[in-house]
């Protein structure tokens, strides 16, 4: 097993292009990993790639929609090829809605969140999990605090989020053997473009920031307090007090904890 720190630890990180997974990128850089970056828009991730590359950092940018397996497989079998071995695989590409249920207009949009949020990691993990087996190397996969509980607007989001966590947590006890470690984490509310791009009930992108930004971690900060997480192998991090209290009043109170998460839907923090 590798020990902890990521100099010259061969990364791949999904959703690379913007918000956590662009911030995550800088700062893997930075700590002298070694990447392999992917995201649906090419021109994006050139930008993103560029930069890593000005403060010093290795790197090969994959443009790969990862509900395409085919494109997961070349990514993956791209960032083998370029550096001999794969170190840790950081599962981050994400969509999210905003959008009562009732008013959904297609189930498709439902299915969409879930194959990029939920199968999209499933289809990383499967083509790089040979590798991360050979280096017992560390899996990684960005949820949210909504992997934990019901959000009210939320509801096909949350649920590839929770269809994420049972799938780690699930892989977690079978690589134990492999010696690969198993990282969830729960950020909270990050003005990020995954926001801005969420979709509405017709399908289309929301368009708008609705969380108050000034009282929302930054991107900047959660790439910060992942990076350590990641390094240290650590089993979840959960990054908001809120996030932390919440899953014990969870199981005494239940019913707080659903008024608490529809005030900070109608709050917007």
């Amino acid at each position: 097993m590798r020990e902890n720190g990521l100099k010259e630890n061969v990364v791949v990180l999904t959703g690379a292009s913007s918000g956590i997974g662009c911030e995550l990128a800088f700062q893997l850089a930075v700590q002298g990993a070694w990447l392999a970056l992917a995201a649906r828009n090419a021109e994006e991730l050139d930008q993103v790639a560029t930069h890593c590359r000005e403060i010093g950092g290795r790197v090969i940018a994959v443009p790969t929609d990862v509900t395409d397996r085919q494109q997961v497989e070349a990514m993956v079998g791209a960032a083998a090829a370029e550096y001999g071995r794969i170190d840790t695989l950081i599962n981050n590409a994400g969509i999210s809605m905003w959008t009562y249920f009732e008013d959904v207009e297609e189930l498709a949009i439902i299915e969409k969140i879930m194959q990029v949020n939920y199968m999209g990691s499933v289809n990383c993990t499967y083509y790089a999990l040979p590798y991360l087996k050979a280096s017992q190397g560390r899996l990684v996969a960005v949820s949210s605090l909504a992997g934990k509980t019901g959000v009210p607007t939320r509801s096909g989001y949350a649920a590839s989020k929770h269809a994420m966590v049972g799938f780690f947590d699930s892989l977690r006890i079978e690589l134990q053997k492999d010696r690969v470690s198993v990282t969830l984490i729960y950020p909270g509310f990050v003005p990020t473009q995954i926001r801005i791009r969420a979709l509405t009930g017709s399908g289309e992108a929301l368009g708008v920031e609705p969380v108050q930004t000034d009282k929302a971690m930054s991107a900047v900060e959660c790439a910060r307090l992942i990076v350590p997480a990641v390094a240290n192998r650590k089993r979840e991090l959960i990054m908001t007090a809120r996030g932390k209290i919440g899953q014990y009043v969870k199981l005494l109170a239940p019913r707080l904890v659903d008024q608490v998460a529809r005030r900070a839907i109608e709050k917007g923090r």
